[in-house]
């Protein structure tokens, strides 16, 4: 009789299936754990933290399904009130407080990030797609800022360019760095975590 084990060697869609449901975890945790790596600001509402590194990452390493799956059940947990917030705090309040704009931009900014990353793999230089994640990270960056500085002028009533100076300045140099490290983290782990086949160029 064929063990547990046997059935995943022989089955390479369950064991594709597997992997990626792990993979989503993970990321979804070490997301979570960013959230706990917070900062407050005294000019704004929004503080300092590792979260949107992480994103980034999941973003670039899973791509975009899978990595905006990890944002989903990071999200879900925060919304059932699981302490997975920035500064250990969870609940449906924060979607539409201050900070709410952020957090669903999560979701946008991941989606981004991995379609723009993904269309990199055709590439075979590391230092292209290197290049092509820190793109796609800038950009999905943006996204979250727009996402982000939209509510956040909402919410507490500010002006646009007010809540651009509160929501998106104070982090500029922050999230450059962040942008930085996952560009070039990111294209080492891929070709650790995914089979050649799918990171080969595309042919013509």
């Amino acid at each position: 009789m064929a063990g547990n084990g046997d059935i995943i060697d022989t089955n390479p869609a369950l064991a594709q299936m597997i992997r990626a449901a792990v993979s989503i975890g993970v990321f979804a945790a070490l997301i979570v754990a960013g959230s706990y790596v917070s900062v407050p600001l005294p000019m704004t509402p929004v503080p300092v933290a590792l979260q949107s590194l992480f994103v980034l990452l999941a973003a670039l390493i899973l791509g975009p399904k899978a990595g905006t799956l990890a944002v989903v059940l990071f999200l879900a947990m925060g919304a059932i009130g699981l302490p997975v917030f920035a500064g250990g705090r969870g609940g449906p309040a924060h979607f539409f407080g201050p900070t709410g704009g952020y957090l669903l931009g999560y979701l946008p900014a991941a989606a981004v990030c991995g379609i723009i990353s993904r269309w990199g793999h055709r590439f075979a230089s590391i230092r292209v797609r290197a290049l092509i994640d820190a793109g796609a990270a800038t950009i999905g960056t943006t996204v979250l800022y727009a996402c982000g500085v939209t509510v956040l002028a909402r919410v507490t009533g500010m002006t646009i360019p007010a809540a651009v100076a509160a929501g998106a300045v104070p982090f500029l140099i922050g999230d450059a760095v962040k942008i930085a490290v996952a560009a070039a983290v990111a294209p080492r782990v891929r070709e650790r975590l995914v089979p050649p086949e799918l990171t080969a160029p595309d042919e013509a």
